[in-house]
């Protein structure tokens, strides 16, 4: 018996799919016929409509985008999705399916690039297929340490169950170093986050350092006004950060 070449296991709980399309009956007929093969599907009609209801993609396993929509073309979409800090796996449709539009889709980060006219049936495999694609690390939607909660999919930070309202990049850097609690995070790993590795800036080659201790500061004073005792992002001279961990 010849093995296949690619399968899937069936997860333990309905992936959860949040799909923006502009034709009524098909986001009506998309739910309909994925819910009953595993998935629970959230849709909506547009991208300012999605971009307002942030919060709901936080339990997102995958994010279907119509690559043809009129008002909110998928690609534009990624990207004001992206700014807004959702990391959520994306997945286009289309009603169109040109080699070049699907490498530009690639290029720019989604995981699949699917025809509408190949049916539903084939729209499932494809979705699940998709979702065992993003890395097992990536999948966690929620990071917990003590007191401090991250929403991965959609880069909200909370303390002590209270929205920090970090901007996208302190974000970042709060889940740079909670991640790596305990140990040090130099100044150009929490630079390289904001920006990319090795990007420039600031005054001289150690200029960027300037950039993070005022990144750090903000970060400080938005956990302190929740917690004027907090003291868990600590400063090692000439080095870097840490988040403390008890004891520390």
């Amino acid at each position: 018996m010849v093995p296949p070449l690619l399968s899937y296991a069936e997860p333990d709980s309905p992936l959860q799919i949040v799909a923006i399309d502009e034709d009524e009956c098909f986001r009506d007929t998309l739910s309909n016929e994925l819910e009953p093969r595993g998935f629970s599907v959230t849709t909506f009609a547009d991208g300012p409509s999605v971009l307002e209801a942030i919060d709901s993609l936080a339990a997102a396993d995958l994010i279907v985008l119509d690559w043809d929509h009129s008002s909110s073309p998928g690609l534009t979409l990624l990207h004001q999705l992206r700014r807004a800090g959702v990391a959520a796996p994306i997945v286009f449709l289309t009603r169109r399916s040109i080699a070049s539009n699907e490498c530009v889709a690639l290029e720019n980060g989604a995981i699949d690039f699917i025809d509408k006219s190949r049916g539903y049936a084939i729209l499932a495999f494809r979705l699940k297929i998709a979702r065992q694609k993003v890395p097992t690390a990536q999948r966690d939607k929620t990071f917990t340490l003590g007191e401090l909660k991250l929403k991965t999919q959609v880069s909200r930070a909370f303390w002590a169950g209270t929205d920090l309202d970090l901007t996208v990049g302190e974000f970042k850097i709060v889940a740079l170093l909670a991640a790596n609690a305990g140990h040090h995070v130099t100044y150009r790993a929490l630079y390289d986050v904001l920006h990319y590795r090795g990007f420039v800036a600031g005054c001289g080659e150690s200029g960027y350092k300037t950039n993070v201790r005022s990144a750090i500061r903000r970060i400080r004073r938005k956990f302190e006004a929740l917690d004027p005792h907090f003291d868990r992002i600590q400063n090692y001279t000439a080095f870097g950060y840490i988040w403390a961990l008890d004891g520390e």
